[in-house]
């Protein structure tokens, strides 16, 4: 698959001109265009609702966009759901799945209407004596231990996470709710991360909508909702194929009907949270060229770092490049294009064929839309880029700007001799 950017160099020098790089930026255009499509996939389940993981993207301008589109949001943080408040949010609008939550938390949750989604068993007393009742809408985190492996093999190791409870523990949590007072129920589990095959979300939904039949018949609750959470990702290297989403959406409406509908259950709504396929491949990475450095390798380094996109760095994950007004140039040179850490990790590709690059150069680093700038970090002093946003009639909107050593600085304690830092 050919990676193409959403942006040209002629828009990025005019960008420039008022937000100097480094900075991300994001394709309101084909943000939309790729909600609505994932929304027509699952079109044939009456209650299906997408609701966005805010940790991929914490920005409250692209959560307005996914709003607009119809999705509601996944937060797992107090700060995220005063993002998603400021957004605005109605009953149902934020689905809350967290792990050793804070009672503040759940009910900062509870009073913005959202569905909280218990993690463990211990947490369904917790939050009775957080709030002082069980919410008459409530989800419980499966987790079905061992490995989850599909056709092309083991694809993670549930039995690992520290996420979700056992079969039995779901069973006791369902009976004990249901006697607390609640009356709706939904289930949830996540049990692989950034896959790119269509095979995935299929092979969860069968054993979600199994495990609905099973707490019905064992627990005689009504299952309103069965979340299939995230994992699905995105080919970040040209070489793999994209999921194909209407056929996901179709595989899973197979499972539904041979498991939900044949045990009488088909009104049970669909809910994802995804924030990957949502957002990465409509955001991008905008560095430019400043050094170049002929050593034992060739290096081109960029006025990014890792504390712009920790990916490479951390994980060594693949971000494809294009150097800007040459797209078309051959890729007949090998470099390492680096960032200004002292850490030599601090890499955003190794051994890298592309064109020859030149200082003053713009890159385009793709699939950064999610899991980019939120993962930020300010080691050694190092402060975040700006956040723009490409809208759909060609102009640009700054949705966040750089920070600047005031920020860095604005946690001290200025009241002694270090109050000359806050200036």
């Amino acid at each position: 698959m050919k990676k193409t950017p959403f942006v040209t160099k002629e828009k990025i020098e005019e960008i420039v001109k008022s937000i100097p790089t480094p900075f991300h930026i994001y394709d309101e255009k084909g943000i939309r265009e790729n909600a609505r499509a994932f929304k027509a996939a699952f079109s044939w389940n009456k209650g299906f609702r997408e609701y966005f993981a805010v940790k991929a993207t914490p920005n409250p301008y692209i959560m307005k966009i996914l709003k607009e589109e119809g999705c509601g949001f996944d937060c797992s943080s107090y700060t995220e759901l005063m993002l998603a408040k400021a957004v605005g949010v109605e009953a149902g609008d934020i689905m809350f799945s967290s792990n050793d939550t804070p009672a503040e938390e759940f009910a900062f949750a509870d009073e913005l209407k959202g569905i909280i989604n218990l993690d463990d068993i211990t947490h369904v007393d917790f939050l009775k004596e957080t709030l002082g009742y069980i919410p008459e809408i409530i989800s419980c985190r499966y987790n079905p231990g061992g490995v989850f492996k599909m056709s092309n093999g083991i694809m993670d190791n549930p039995g690992d996470a520290k996420y979700g409870m056992t079969k039995d523990q779901m069973i006791e949590a369902y009976k004990r709710l249901k006697e607390m007072g609640a009356k709706e129920f939904g289930i949830h589990a996540f049990l692989a991360s950034n896959t790119v095959t269509n095979e995935y979300y299929p092979k969860l939904a069968g054993i979600l909508f199994e495990l609905a039949v099973e707490l019905k018949e064992k627990t005689g609750v009504h299952i309103k909702f069965i979340n299939l959470s995230g994992g699905i990702g995105v080919p970040y290297s040209p070489d793999q194929e994209p999921n194909d989403m209407a056929v996901i959406g179709e595989g899973v409406r197979e499972q539904y009907e041979k498991i939900l509908v044949s045990a009488g259950m088909g009104d049970v709504a669909i809910f994802t949270e995804l924030g990957r396929y949502m957002l990465a491949p409509y955001g991008a990475l905008i560095t430019k060229a400043i050094h170049e450095k002929h050593t034992y390798k060739e290096y081109i380094g960029v006025d990014a770092c890792a504390a712009n996109l920790m990916r490479p760095a951390v994980y060594g994950s693949y971000h494809h490049i294009t150097v800007l007004g040459k797209e078309d140039a051959p890729c007949d040179q090998t470099y390492d294009v680096v960032g200004s850490l002292c850490e030599n990790c601090d890499k955003f590709a190794i051994d890298r064929k592309l064109p020859k690059i030149d200082k003053g150069d713009y890159l385009n680093i793709h699939d950064t839309g999610a899991h980019g700038f939120s993962m930020g970090y300010n080691y050694n002093g190092r402060l975040r880029s700006a956040e723009v946003l490409l809208k759909e009639d060609g102009s640009v909107q700054l949705i966040r700007r750089a920070e600047k050593p005031t920020d860095y600085f604005a946690t001290f304690d200025f009241s002694d001799e270090y109050s000359s830092l806050a200036r």
